[in-house]
């Protein structure tokens, strides 16, 4: 598969706050907001009479279809995000790997970099501490990038999150501070 060139002097990037159930995402260029959403999907093993694995299955390609328009419209030149961690139980482990398996497959298909950062890291560089509330971090999501997240609860926590990676992203990553300036 071959990418269409994008502009060396504006990247674009995508940062991603991935999940199985509500994968959050922002495209940015020049630190600018340029898209944003959440990539829904629900389980429907039992509604459709599949095996939950024949469902997993297609839920990862809804993700992975979804990725790859957004990826192909903005012409994506690096990726920042959230490395999912811990689990609750097996379900939520397998979820983790899946997502993680999503991302870094696509961006090693499509020869995009990539970096990964902990959402206490993206905590800690946003609000000066690691414990705080989804409405915490989505106040100070609108205070930095002076916007106003819109939409359902779980869509403004997913993007907030993204542009929380993104933040993080700014401040640690010695490549995108080159690509940045």
């Amino acid at each position: 598969m071959k990418r269409t060139q994008h502009n060396e002097q504006h990247p674009t990037v995508l940062a991603c706050d991935p999940s199985f159930t509500a994968w959050g995402w922002v495209v940015l260029q020049n630190h600018t907001v340029i898209d944003s959403g959440c990539i829904k999907t629900s389980p429907e093993a039992k509604k459709r009479r599949i095996r939950q694995g024949d469902d997993r299955v297609r839920r990862t390609s809804e993700i992975i279809v979804s990725l790859m328009e957004i990826i192909g419209e903005h012409k994506i030149s690096f990726i920042v995000s959230e490395l999912p961690h811990g689990s609750q139980n097996a379900k939520a482990a397998i979820m983790m790997g899946v997502v993680v398996g999503i991302l870094q497959a696509i961006s090693e298909l499509w020869d995009i970099p990539i970096e990964w950062y902990s959402e206490n890291d993206a905590k800690k560089a946003l609000l000066g501490r690691i414990s705080s509330s989804k409405a915490q971090v989505i106040e100070a999501i609108n205070q930095a990038f002076e916007t106003t997240l819109v939409g359902p609860k779980y869509v403004q926590e997913a993007v907030a999150d993204s542009l929380a990676i993104y933040n993080v992203a700014t401040l640690q990553s010695p490549t995108l501070k080159i690509l940045l300036k």
